[in-house]
C-alpha cells in the first residue's frame, strides 16, 4: 500500500525538470522503454521482461542514454531498491528526458510476484526508431522492429530450456538457417507461427511451409523488412559434411537502414566479401563445425560490421577477440 500512495508522485530536486514515481501496478502498465542501471552481473542474475542495461555507475551513463534513445520517447528506468535508478532519473529529467522510476525497484518488483527474464536485450537506434535484439541462447535470436516480432532459429529445449510461450508473442517472421537440430524445432515454429516463414528448400519440406529462399535470394515479406540469404557452409577439409556448400542459407536484414547479418553455421567464406554496411554481425565460434576464434577475426576484419556479437560458441574462450578485432564493437556476451 505504501508504494500506491506515491505511485504517481512527481519529483523534482533543485534546479531539475520532474520526474515520476511510480509503485509496482503502475509501473507494469507504464508506457516506455525500460531500462535497467543496474550493472552488468545484476543484469544477468534477471531483469524486467523487455528491459536494456545501461549501468548508472559506469562512465558516459548520460552520453549512453543520449545515444540509445530520443528526448520524445519516455523511459521507465529501475534498479535494486530505486535508489540508483531515482539519481539517474533526476539526471535524465534534467537533460529533457520524460522519466519514470519504479519505487523499491527489482526486489519490490519479484516480491509483487511480476514477471523476470534472463534473456539480455541490445537495442540500437534507426532513423525512424529502434532495432531490439534479443540474445536467446546458441543461434536462437528475436528481433523487434516497427511492431513487428521476428524470430530467428527458435529452438525450445536445446541448451537452456526456452519458454517461447511465456517470453515472446507470436512471430510475423520466422527465419530458419537449416535443418540442424539447433535451428530447425518444428514445434517451437508452429507455436511460434503466424504470418511468414523464410528458409532453404530442405526446411520448407521437413516443415510443409514457408517461403524458400536460396543463396543469393532477397525477398520482402513484411513491409520495410528486406531479407537477402548469403552462402553459409564449411571449408576445412573433413568438415564440408557438417554444412555443405549451396545448402543453407545466412541472412542479411534491412531495417530503417540498419543492417544485421546472421551468419548461420559457417567458416570464413570468400563470399563475405561481398557483406558490406553492417551495422551489427553475429558470427559463429564452435570449431569444429563453424568457426575457430581466428576464423572469426578474420571474418569480421573483411565484413567490418560496426558491432560484433559472436554467437553459437559452446566452451570457446572468446577473451583475446575484442583485443584482435581493433575498430569494432565486439560485445562478449551469453550466448552458449
Amino acid at each position: 500500500m505504501a508504494f500506491s500512495l506515491f505511485g504517481l508522485f512527481g519529483c523534482r530536486a533543485a534546479g531539475s525538470a520532474p520526474y515520476t514515481n511510480l509503485d509496482v501496478a503502475a509501473f507494469a502498465q507504464a508506457e516506455g522503454r525500460r531500462v535497467d542501471v543496474r550493472t552488468p552481473e545484476e543484469y544477468a542474475e534477471g531483469h524486467l521482461r523487455g528491459a536494456v542495461n545501461v549501468d548508472w555507475q559506469a562512465d558516459g551513463f548520460l552520453e549512453r542514454m543520449e545515444a540509445l534513445f530520443g528526448k520524445e520517447e519516455p523511459l521507465a528506468v529501475y534498479c535494486r531498491s530505486g535508489r540508483r535508478s531515482a539519481a539517474a532519473a533526476e539526471k535524465l529529467a534534467a537533460a529533457g528526458f520524460r522519466v519514470s522510476n519504479l519505487l523499491g525497484g527489482y526486489l519490490a518488483w519479484t516480491e509483487a510476484g511480476q514477471p523476470v527474464t534472463l534473456l539480455g536485450v541490445e537495442t540500437f537506434r534507426t532513423e525512424q526508431g529502434h532495432v531490439d535484439v534479443t540474445l536467446i541462447k546458441h543461434g536462437s535470436l528475436a528481433i523487434s522492429f516497427g511492431g513487428y516480432s521476428i524470430q530467428v532459429d527458435p529452438v525450445a529445449a536445446y541448451g537452456v530450456p526456452t519458454d517461447y510461450a511465456a517470453e515472446f508473442p507470436k512471430a510475423d517472421l520466422i527465419l530458419v538457417t537449416h535443418e540442424h537440430a539447433d535451428h530447425l524445432d518444428a514445434e517451437t515454429v508452429g507455436l511460434l507461427r503466424k504470418d511468414a516463414l523464410v528458409t532453404n528448400a530442405r526446411c520448407a519440406e521437413m516443415l510443409g511451409w514457408g517461403t524458400v529462399l536460396a543463396n543469393g535470394g532477397s525477398v520482402t515479406v513484411l513491409e520495410g523488412v528486406r531479407i537477402d540469404a548469403v552462402p553459409a557452409y564449411n571449408t576445412t577439409p573433413g568438415r564440408e559434411k557438417f554444412h555443405p556448400k549451396g545448402r543453407d542459407n545466412g541472412f542479411v536484414l534491412t531495417l530503417d537502414g540498419f543492417r544485421i547479418y546472421i551468419a548461420g553455421d559457417t567458416e570464413d567464406i570468400p563470399e563475405m566479401a561481398d557483406i558490406k554496411d553492417i551495422d551489427l554481425a553475429f558470427l559463429p565460434v564452435n570449431q569444429p563445425y563453424t568457426m575457430t576464434v581466428e576464423q572469426c577475426a578474420r571474418a569480421a576484419e573483411v565484413i567490418r560490421p560496426r558491432i560484433l556479437i559472436p554467437y553459437h560458441f559452446g566452451n570457446t574462450d572468446l577473451s583475446a577477440l575484442p583485443g584482435m578485432l581493433p575498430g569494432i564493437d565486439v560485445r562478449l556476451r551469453a550466448m552458449q
